[in-house]
């Protein structure tokens, strides 16, 4: 794996799992496919949603599947991508949703740190992938590892909103407890699930903010 760090209260959550043999596996397997052609994101971002949203300032969990994977793209943040880059289908009815629910205008840029940094953590199930092969990192381990810091979460914190968007993110859902948290699930806001229905009009935003709003904590600005 490229030179990475991990944020200290995550590195501090997690020591237990860099410790196991399967993450052993999963830096060389990485660090070859690095080595051996283009992979996104680029080294330095890898752990970007853990480094912008740190343990204790969690607020939202948001679950992607992999990193996209065409050039200038992920940058390690789920549906995020770098500025100036054209939004991807997805993140764009995201930000009509948005835009429904709550009235804001959507965005210049796709580029989510600013959520990121108000405590969202946007956590692709796996971190990295091959460039213009979606999923090609799928069966290298990440998952073991997010999951980790899934349950670590629903674990060690509370009232927390987790969104689950589509049947892969919403398979996480088992590890949260419900009485202590909100979970907000819908279909994937592609195009292909969002246009059958169930993506529009669910005001997840307002909805989560609401909760957070009810739990003492500072909403987020969508």
């Amino acid at each position: 794996m490229p030179n990475v760090q991990i944020e200290a209260s995550w590195k501090a959550c997690l020591q237990g799992e860099f410790e196991k043999p399967y993450f052993e596996q999963l830096v060389t397997a990485v660090r070859q496919e690095y080595a051996a052609g283009t992979c996104y994101p680029p080294g330095r971002f890898i752990f970007n949603a853990f480094n912008l949203c740190p343990f204790g300032q969690v607020k939202v969990v948001i679950i992607g599947q992999d990193p996209y994977h065409e050039p200038g793209q992920a940058h390690g943040l789920s549906f995020s991508v770098q500025d100036g880059v054209p939004y991807p289908p997805s993140l764009q009815n995201i930000f009509k949703e948005i835009e429904q629910d709550l009235g804001t205008p959507i965005p210049q840029s796709g580029n989510l740190t600013r959520w990121a940094e108000q405590g969202v953590l946007l956590l692709n199930a796996t971190l990295t992938v091959r460039a213009h092969q979606a999923n090609s990192h799928a069966a290298l381990g990440w998952q073991q590892f997010t999951d980790a810091a899934i349950r670590a979460l629903a674990t060690e914190r509370q009232h927390l909103v987790y969104m689950l968007w589509g049947g892969y993110a919403r398979s996480k859902a088992q590890m949260i407890d419900r009485t202590k948290n909100l979970v907000l699930e819908s279909v994937h806001p592609s195009p292909l699930s969002a246009n059958r229905g169930g993506w529009f009009g669910q005001h997840q935003f307002s909805r989560c903010n609401q909760y957070l709003a009810d739990n003492g904590k500072t909403p987020i600005q969508w």
